[in-house]
């Protein structure tokens, strides 16, 4: 008997349209493989959204989102909505809302080097040989869901004393949200080499003081098994780059684990090659790690392998279907050990009858399922 899954769609803006696209086309062939029926409904969402409704993230996107089994999204944002007016839509707020909506607390972003792209890391290949760590990181708390204010014409707050602006944001933790996290970090663990990193900056911030205590009481009464080591996050960038395969489990709040993700991601010499999860207690999110590249969108060139790593993460976190994911993982790397690029991870050597464009790429993934 066919199984079905109801996806959620939603492509944004820049690139997105191009890359979802070829997600699909990967999950029907995986479908047909698998006798797995895929049933898919398109939202809108972002900037694509603000120019259909005025909200980046409509009611029906939502319920559309609510009403799936899962959620595929591709990207959002672009300098068309760029805006320092506090008061003004901007395409981020339909991403972060999302997380927010769906209770999607925690982000999942493996870094993992393809051997055949160990030249295009910015490292040398001696010290990103082996790497393969997941980034876990908070995803609905922190300075992003805080309170936040912006003054005019405040006293003394321009130069020389003169009127001028000043602004907050609201850097906030409650004990359940970190425990939880901590959880997740812990058991996804225990499936890899048992070790986790948690990152903080406990010398400074009281909100790291209780992370970092409360991490330890999640892992002191129930993953002892487990090794724990705490580490501050300017520490942290350092030793990502000095010995990033040494790190296994990284779990961290929500602004850290945003900028340290994206620094892993330059690891493995392009964010066009990361995928990422979003987890809570009901729908999952997926998403590459990437922006929605406005420079090249309807050109037909983007990497569309985040995206199709993205439903790889689909398969196995949202559909308990592993050897499909396996299946997809194999033929990626498959067609990058062929010598296939895209632009973004092309190498001086690359042949040009080689270097393939957005749909080329979707193609030869399926034609190694």
């Amino acid at each position: 008997m066919t199984t079905t899954y109801k996806i959620c769609l939603l492509a944004g803006d820049g690139i997105g349209p191009e890359i979802i696209a070829e997600g699909v086309k990967v999950l029907n062939a995986v479908g047909a493989k698998y006798d797995t029926a895929f049933e898919y409904t398109d939202a809108l969402i972002g900037g694509a959204a603000i120019d259909a409704t005025g909200n980046p993230l409509p009611q029906a996107t939502l319920d559309a989102a609510r009403a799936s089994d899962a959620v595929l999204l591709a990207a959002v944002g672009g300098p068309k909505w760029d805006t320092t007016d506090p008061s003004a839509p901007r395409p981020e707020q339909g991403l972060l809302g999302i997380r927010k909506e769906l209770g999607l607390y925690t982000n999942l972003r493996p870094v993992q080097i393809f051997n055949a792209l160990a030249d295009a890391s910015t490292l040398r290949p001696e010290i990103v040989d082996g790497v393969d760590m997941m980034i876990v990181r908070e995803l609905t708390g922190g300075l992003y869901f805080g309170r936040r204010e912006r003054f005019y014409d405040e006293p003394e707050a321009g130069v020389n004393g003169a009127p001028g602006q000043r602004a907050y944001d609201t850097l906030e933790y409650s004990e359940y949200e970190i425990e939880r996290i901590a959880r997740q970090a812990f058991e996804i663990a225990r499936k890899r080499r048992n070790k986790v990193t948690s990152v903080d900056k406990a010398n400074v911030l009281e909100t790291s003081r209780l992370w970092r205590e409360i991490v330890h009481r999640v892992h002191d009464a129930d993953y002892a098994d487990v090794e724990l080591e705490d580490l501050l996050v300017d520490n942290t960038a350092m030793q990502l780059i000095n010995r990033p395969a040494d790190f296994d489990v990284v779990v961290t709040e929500n602004m850290f684990g945003d900028i340290l993700s994206d620094e892993a991601a330059q690891i493995t010499g392009s964010l066009g090659m990361l995928a990422s999860a979003s987890l809570g207690d009901g729908v999952a999110l997926y998403e590459p790690s990437h922006g929605s590249a406005p420079d090249i969108a309807g050109r037909g060139i983007a990497n569309p392998l985040a995206q199709i790593l993205s439903v790889e993460m689909m398969l196995r976190y949202s559909f308990d279907m592993g050897e499909a994911a396996d299946d997809i993982r194999r033929a990626v790397t498959e067609v990058l050990d062929a010598g296939w690029r895209t632009g973004d991870i092309k190498g001086a050597d690359t042949p040009a009858d080689q270097v393939v464009g957005t749909a080329r790429m979707g193609d030869l993934v399926v034609e190694h399922l």
